[in-house]
């Protein structure tokens, strides 16, 4: 069972919430709270894996209550307001659950907690974690597994990754640094070509001067970086 936690200054909402995480199976209710300060108190002595948590509340909001939390406490947002959305996925939330939320809605938010917990206690045994075909990345409140096989190229964008797949019409974007996902991926099968762009060496077909095309895009080879590529290119030069 995963222990959780309900925070909310509205007496209705956080008796609403707690009955639903008490009928929960998966889920065992550790604390209820109406204020933000009770519970960070009770956190210090009582670790646990799971946060439903209000937003708008008096002293210290949800928002500035998740950034103290320890990475691996998992929370879902509970709020009647849209505009949080954006900072509860910076905050790599699970879920973002708008008030008023039947049930149903809530249990999708468990299933979600569910599968991070379980894919991030796979990805921490050594045979996964350890490995040369495959990364997990989080995206849109999800754990997407990718192949590095199927990975054309990556595309950075300031706080952002764009990482562009093989057969799929969108890329898939993740919070994270071109830095970090370079540090992942396997030297001889990927290699850095300009800050924006790390490409798949394997995927690649054409180059064009200093442009390697992919079908109708076309990333250019900096300067910083065009004397390793053009090493790449004599070794397997005919």
């Amino acid at each position: 069972m995963i222990r959780t936690i309900a925070i909310d200054d509205e007496p209705l909402a956080l008796q609403l919430v707690s009955s639903y995480i008490e009928k929960t199976s998966a889920l065992e209710l550790a604390g209820a709270f109406d204020n933000p300060i009770d519970a960070m108190e009770f956190l210090e002595e009582n670790p646990v894996e799971l946060i439903f948590l209000d937003i708008e509340m008096p002293d210290l909001n949800g928002i500035e209550f998740a950034k103290l939390l320890e990475n691996k406490t998992k929370i879902v947002f509970t709020t009647a307001y849209e505009k949080y959305a954006l900072q509860g996925f910076k905050l790599e939330a699970i879920d973002y659950l708008l008030k008023p939320f039947a049930y149903s809605e809530f249990l999708k938010a468990v299933e979600k907690v569910r599968k991070q917990i379980g894919y991030e206690k796979a990805a921490n045994k050594e045979e996964i974690s350890s490995n040369n075909e495959f990364l997990f990345l989080k995206s849109e409140y999800k754990i997407r597994r990718i192949n590095f096989n199927d990975i054309v190229y990556v595309e950075g964008l300031k706080d952002y990754i764009k990482v562009y797949v093989h057969d799929h019409d969108k890329p898939i974007i993740s919070l994270n640094s071109m830095k970090l996902i370079e540090s992942k991926l396997p030297p001889g099968k990927f290699m850095r070509v300009h800050r924006s762009y790390i490409v798949n060496l394997e995927r690649i077909d054409t180059v064009d001067r200093s442009r390697i095309v992919f079908g109708k895009v076309y990333i250019p080879v900096s300067e910083q970086y065009k004397e390793k590529f053009q090493e790449y290119l004599n070794k397997n030069f005919l």
